[in-house]
């Protein structure tokens, strides 16, 4: 009878020993339920121990098992009742074929200092296998003898999937190709790599902390608005373009930052708590420009291709001339005035031009097409040095802006459509319309002569003319000149 109680009351082999009571009660102070324990301090070790999220077991000097947690029950499905006073894993979590092996493997490390790590694979209750890894160290009694020996475990698919994590974060903040950016709730960088660093014009370690107006000149509210979004509602569907400026040792530098967002939350936690926010941002200024000037470029060619066609049903030159500006003005300027030349002025003359006002496009907030005006062929009153009279000297395109205009675009946040307070008394001793800011004006050249000058103005939601501006404005007026040369062939 006592036999066969043996084989199935007791979980120890017929011919391993019985343990002595001071093992057994250790092994009760990590076991789990079932194994008695004795006071307080054997309770918070076996709910250390079973809180752990790795699994751990430990042995004794002859290979028996003192502790099973509950992690290990989960990855095995042996219960620390089954496992606990168990000689090594041979006959229940082991093959018998691979028990020798494992057991000489995890006892080795108690001879050694250091910690050992091992894969194998181990038998599941429900007689799965699963290739763990472990980690085992040895432990030595209060005489420095060997006492045994600890080893945490866990699958090696959940170990690789770990490393893999901690490495794709490194691999991110180490020097990706892209801006890579741990935002706190308070909107702070806690962490950076070295291409967003490089991004705001600092080094990886002054960026940390600061609020993100110190690193971002322009567009702050942008981009911090994104980030509270991203907060309370979670990450957007698709990546976002910010336009900002940041500062440069050259001054401030306008970006286009393509960004994706993450919001962060603490998986220890019953409920998602945001830790912060994760920004990705590519720098792709230089695409996005390019692609500004291929569809202006697409546009502007579309319109003197539109003007050609109706200035070439026009029975009137000079109404042809105005066609021309009309198709130039969409999406280019304001305002456009022509000025021809009032007589003849001999070739090297010092005698100073007079230009007579033929058409202009409506002023005062007034829109429309370009209209011939009746002035009697009085000249108008422009000032030495005027735009107009200077593009007539240089035989080419001469550009202006009002005094201050820049200053005030870039206090707006150097956004093209704020609007910039300037004085109208610059454009009205100019005689052009009170809410001009910037002019260009561009000579008007047929027949190797100088007819006079075309002037494109525009307002203060519009940046100043570039060059590549003064390039199609002159396509423009080569247009309008010649239809003006014909106008004037058939007068006589």
């Amino acid at each position: 009878m006592s036999a066969s109680r043996s084989e199935t009351t007791d979980p120890r082999g017929p011919d391993e020993p019985e343990p002595d009571p001071e093992s057994e009660s250790g092994a009760g102070a990590g076991g789990g339920g079932g194994v008695e324990r004795d006071g307080g301090g054997s309770d918070l070790l076996a709910a250390l121990l079973d809180g752990m999220d790795a699994a751990l077991c430990a042995f004794d000097a002859n290979g028996v098992i003192t502790h099973w947690n509950r992690e290990a029950e989960r990855i095995l499905g042996w219960s620390a009742e089954e496992a606990v006073g168990r000689r090594g894993f041979a006959g229940w979590a082991a093959r018998t074929a691979d028990a020798d092996e494992v057991q000489a493997r995890l006892m080795a490390v108690m001879e050694t200092p250091g910690r050992q790590v091992d894969e194998f694979a181990l038998l599941r209750k429900d007689g799965g296998r699963v290739l763990i890894r472990t980690q085992s160290s040895g432990m030595r009694g209060a005489d420095g003898k060997p006492a045994g020996v600890y080893s945490a475990f866990s699958e090696v698919h959940e170990q690789i999937d770990l490393e893999r994590s901690i490495a794709l974060s490194e691999a991110l903040f180490d020097d990706a190709s892209w801006g890579v950016v741990l935002v706190d709730v308070d909107l702070r960088p806690t962490v950076v790599n070295g291409y967003a660093a490089r991004a705001f014009g600092s080094g990886r370690g002054s960026v940390l902390g600061r609020p993100l107006g110190e690193l971002v000149v322009q567009g702050v509210e942008e981009l911090e608005a994104a980030l509270h979004h991203v907060l309370a509602e979670g990450a957007p569907k698709s990546p976002a373009e910010l336009w900002v400026s940041v500062s440069a040792a050259d001054g401030e530098r306008r970006r286009c930052w393509r960004s994706g967002f993450l919001r962060l939350a603490s998986p220890l936690a019953e409920e998602p708590v945001p830790l912060g926010v994760g920004w990705m941002f590519q720098d792709v200024t230089e695409s996005k420009l390019a692609a500004q000037e291929a569809d202006r470029l697409r546009f502007r060619s579309s319109q003197l291709y539109r003007a050609g066609r109706a200035a070439a049903e026009c029975e009137d030159p000079m109404e042809a001339a105005t066609v021309y500006l009309d198709f130039a003005l969409a999406g280019f300027a304001d305002h456009a005035l022509i000025d021809l030349v009032a007589g003849e002025r001999p070739d090297g003359s010092a005698a100073p031009v007079r230009l007579v006002r033929v058409a202009e496009t409506p002023s005062g907030g007034g829109s429309g097409p370009g209209m011939p005006v009746e002035t009697g062929g009085i000249p108008v009153r422009y000032m030495t040095g005027h735009p107009a009279l200077q593009a007539m000297d240089r035989n080419g395109s001469v550009r202006a802006s009002a005094p201050g205009a820049s200053a005030a675009a870039a206090a707006s946040g150097g956004s093209p459509q704020a609007p910039v307070a300037v004085p109208s008394a610059w454009a009205t001793s100019r005689q052009w319309p009170p809410d001009s800011v910037h002019a260009m004006c561009t000579v008007l050249r047929s027949r190797g002569r100088s007819l006079g000058v075309v002037t494109f103005l525009r307002g203060a939601s519009r940046a100043a003319f570039e060059r590549p501006d003064a390039v199609y404005a002159e396509d423009v007026t080569i247009r309008v000149a010649a239809a003006l040369d014909l106008s004037a062939v058939l007068s006589d």
